[in-house]
């Protein structure tokens, strides 16, 4: 099974720290990809710049509040986006807010997980989020 390429796109470094290490420990191979906000995750989904020749990820994981453009309006570049849409998004993000939420959904998010603030808490969840999207989900072909 060939590795499985995750875009993280967050600008909290502790955040980023505390995925890579989740994932790290985990028990599929993976290659992290992390840009800091939405201007570099578009760069990098539409192959621009200075990610032109990088490869398009089998999976997003995406915050909603960035810098420069936010989770929703990267959300809905990806969602409208033919050769974009078809990769799984995961709004993985500090916000409850119920309009978030909403929103995200109705840019076609594949799920939203609130980020759990105890360290223990968040390096469950990251474990499920890989237990589930690499061990049961069947992902599509990234090209």
């Amino acid at each position: 099974m060939k590795p499985i390429h995750i875009l993280l796109v967050e600008d909290n470094e502790g955040d980023i720290m505390l995925t890579v290490d989740a994932f790290e420990e985990g028990k599929i191979s993976n290659n992290i990809s992390v840009v800091r906000d939405g201007n570099e995750a578009i760069d990098f989904l539409t192959q621009t710049g200075k990610y032109a020749s990088r490869e398009r990820p089998d999976l997003i994981l995406l915050d909603v509040n960035l810098p420069k453009k936010n989770g929703h309006e990267v959300l809905h570049l990806i969602k409208t986006n033919d050769g974009l849409k078809h990769i799984p998004v995961i709004m993985l993000t500090t916000s409850s807010s119920e309009n978030d939420i909403e929103k995200a959904y109705k840019n076609f998010a594949n799920c939203y997980i609130t980020k759990p603030i105890d360290v223990n808490d968040f390096m469950v969840a990251i474990s499920k989020i890989e237990d589930f999207w690499f061990s049961i989900v069947s992902l599509p072909n990234n090209s």
